[in-house]
C-alpha cells in the first residue's frame, strides 16, 4: 500500500529526540510559556528571516490573533473587508469572520489555484483593508503582485502559511514576505508537531507585544489584562517537539519537490491536468501534490484498487457549506470546478521514488 501520509514513520525517526524533549520539559517542571516555547520562536523566526515568532494553539488562532491585534492597534474595525481566495480551505475564511470583519472572496489563477492579483483588484472597496493570500499547497502567491496592490491602496498583508513552511522566493521565505503570517503545525504538515499548534511571524513591533498580550488572555503581567484576549499558548511539549523537526525542514521540502518531478515526468495520462512547476527563483515545498481531472471518482477508486491512497483537498467550497449558507448564490465558476476536480497524490518527506514511480505507472495505466 502506498500511504497517502505515513505520519507514524515520519516521527518514527524522531523517537529518540522526542524522549529526549519529553523528559526536559518534565524535568523542568514548567509547561506553559518557558524555555521550550522561547528556543522555538527564536529558531522559527530565524528561519523565516523575520524579528518575531508568536507561538499560539493553532493556525486558525494565528490567523484570529493577527485580525484581532490589528483592531486592537486600530488599524482595522469591525466590518472591514479582507480579501482572500474563494477556493481556499474554510479556516482562512474563518479566521476572517471570527474577527468579526468581512471576507470578500476572489477567484484564483487558473494555473496555480492561488488568489489572483488582477481578480482582487477588481473587488478592492472603500472598505477592503487587508489582503489574505493563501500560499495553497506550499506555493508561493505572487506577493510582487499583491504587495504592489497593497501599497496602492493601503491594504495589509496576513499571509495564510499554513501549508507553506520554508517555501521562498529568491531566497526570501514565507512569513516574511508580508506584515505578518500565521502558520499551522498540524501533524500532518511539512513541519508537524504532534498535536495541534501554530505561530504568527512578523517584522512589526507593536504588533508582535499585542499578540503576545492577546494570546495570553491579553495580559503581559499575570491577573493584570490590558485587552479582551485569548487563552492560546503553543505549549512547553509541542515547541520542544518541532524544535527537534526543524533542522529537517529544508531536506524534507527539497525531498518532496523530487517526488513533484518525478510526477511531472513520468505522469503522462492525457485526461490529466498537472501542477504548474514554478521556476526559479520560486521555491515551492510540495506540501500537496494536486491534479484536476473530470474523472476524479473514479481515478481515486482506480488507484485504491491498485493500492495507492489519494485525498481531496478540498471537496466542498466554503460557498457550498452551511456555516455560509449567505454566499451560497456567488457565481464563482473557476472555484466549484477546481472543488469538483481537485485530487491529491501521495507525497511527503519520507515517499520514496520507487512509490513515486508506482504511482506515475498506475495513473497512465487509467483510461
Amino acid at each position: 500500500m502506498v500511504k497517502f501520509l505515513d505520519l507514524q514513520q515520519i516521527n518514527e525517526s524522531y523517537r529518540r529526540q522526542m524522549h529526549e524533549a519529553l523528559d526536559a520539559v518534565l524535568d523542568s517542571g514548567w509547561f506553559i510559556m518557558g524555555k521550550a516555547l522561547e528556543q522555538f520562536e527564536q529558531e522559527f523566526a530565524a528561519f523565516c528571516g523575520t524579528k518575531h515568532c508568536i507561538g499560539v494553539g493553532n493556525g486558525l488562532d494565528a490567523l484570529i490573533l493577527c485580525l484581532d491585534a490589528w483592531r486592537e492597534l486600530g488599524l482595522l474595525e469591525y466590518g472591514d473587508e479582507v480579501l482572500v481566495p474563494a477556493n481556499t480551505y474554510i479556516a482562512s475564511i474563518l479566521a476572517i469572520s471570527r474577527a468579526g470583519m468581512k471576507p470578500v472572496l476572489v477567484e484564483p489563477d487558473e494555473k496555480t489555484f492561488l488568489i489572483s492579483p488582477d481578480q482582487a483588484a477588481r473587488h478592492i472597496s472603500a472598505r477592503t483593508k487587508a489582503i489574505l493570500p493563501v500560499h495553497l499547497y506550499g506555493q508561493l502567491c505572487d506577493m510582487a503582485a499583491l504587495k504592489s496592490l497593497a501599497q496602492k491602496h493601503g491594504l495589509l498583508i496576513l499571509e495564510d502559511a499554513a501549508q507553506s513552511h520554508g517555501a521562498s522566493w529568491n531566497g526570501q521565505r514565507c512569513g516574511a514576505l508580508g506584515d505578518a503570517a500565521g502558520f499551522s503545525f498540524y501533524p500532518g504538515k511539512n513541519l508537524g508537531a504532534l498535536g495541534d499548534a501554530g505561530a504568527i511571524t512578523t517584522n512589526d513591533d507593536a504588533l508582535a507585544t499585542t499578540l503576545r498580550a492577546l494570546r495570553n488572555y491579553g495580559s503581559h503581567k499575570k491577573y493584570y489584562n490590558l485587552f479582551k484576549g485569548y487563552n492560546s499558548r503553543l505549549d512547553e511539549l509541542q515547541a520542544a517537539f518541532l524544535s527537534q523537526k526543524l533542522p529537517d525542514l529544508d531536506a524534507g521540502n527539497e525531498h518532496r519537490r523530487r517526488i513533484a518531478q518525478l510526477y511531472q515526468q513520468h505522469i503522462h495520462n492525457p485526461g490529466l491536468n498537472l501542477p504548474e512547476m514554478p521556476a526559479e527563483p520560486a521555491r515551492h515545498v510540495w506540501h500537496l501534490y494536486v491534479l484536476r481531472t473530470k474523472e476524479r471518482q473514479r481515478l481515486a477508486d482506480f488507484l485504491l484498487e491498485q493500492g495507492i491512497q489519494t485525498m481531496i483537498h478540498y471537496p466542498v467550497s466554503p460557498t457550498h457549506q452551511e456555516a455560509y449558507h449567505e454566499l451560497a448564490k456567488m457565481k464563482l465558476p473557476l472555484t466549484d470546478a477546481i472543488h469538483a476536480e481537485v485530487l491529491s497524490l501521495p507525497i511527503s518527506n519520507i515517499m520514496t521514488e520507487a512509490e513515486a514511480l508506482q504511482v506515475a505507472e498506475a495513473i497512465n495505466q487509467f483510461r
